[in-house]
């Protein structure tokens, strides 16, 4: 680890990449660079490449961390597979509202994630199972549900449901998970 001289700490990747959101979510993407980040961390800009190699690693480090940040609950297996779902649709709409700037981002640029690892995948997939979808289906019916409340999240996020009250955005979100809790098969 680069220790510098002004702050007399090591830094560490996590530092970083806290730092790093944090200023993602003050000013957006584009707004964060290296220079910037530096400054947060009170280190020469040049330690920060003996973590990272550039600015698209770093994002792409922070996208693939964000899943990380999701508030799920640990697998609790006397829990119906609905409550299990609505919990991590829940879950997911809380960290949503806790990082804007890269949700929407990591949704404007798909590449910055690999495949259907880690997160909230771990915990979608047993769900899907013990909700009756075959295993063959369980990849695409996680994409279709992503999807659904991936759209419904934008929806809210441009001020289309809850403009004039507030409340319609959490009665729409729950009207949703009822419609998809309905929708999945029963074992």
């Amino acid at each position: 680890m680069a220790v510098s001289a002004r702050r007399g700490a090591p830094l560490t990747p996590e530092e970083i990449c806290s730092t790093a959101l944090r200023l993602v979510e003050e000013g957006g993407v584009e707004a964060l660079s290296m220079r910037k980040l530096a400054a947060a961390l009170d280190v020469n800009p040049m330690s920060l490449y003996h973590h990272v190699e550039n600015k698209t690693a770093l994002i792409t480090q922070i996208c693939q961390t964000m899943a990380r940040r999701l508030d799920l609950l640990p697998e609790r297996p006397g829990l119906p597979w609905q409550r299990r779902l609505r919990d991590l649709a829940h879950a997911y709409r809380r960290l949503v509202h806790r990082y804007p700037s890269l949700w929407s981002y990591i949704h404007t640029h798909p590449e910055v994630i690999s495949g259907h690892q880690g997160g909230m995948w771990d915990v979608l997939y047993p769900i899907l199972a013990d909700a009756g979808v075959p295993q063959e289906e369980r990849t695409r019916t996680a994409d279709v549900l992503h999807g659904f409340v991936a759209g419904l999240m934008l929806t809210e996020r441009q001020g289309a449901l809850g403009r004039e009250d507030p409340a319609e955005a959490d009665r729409a979100f729950e009207t949703a998970i009822d419609m998809i809790i309905r929708g999945l098969p029963r074992p």
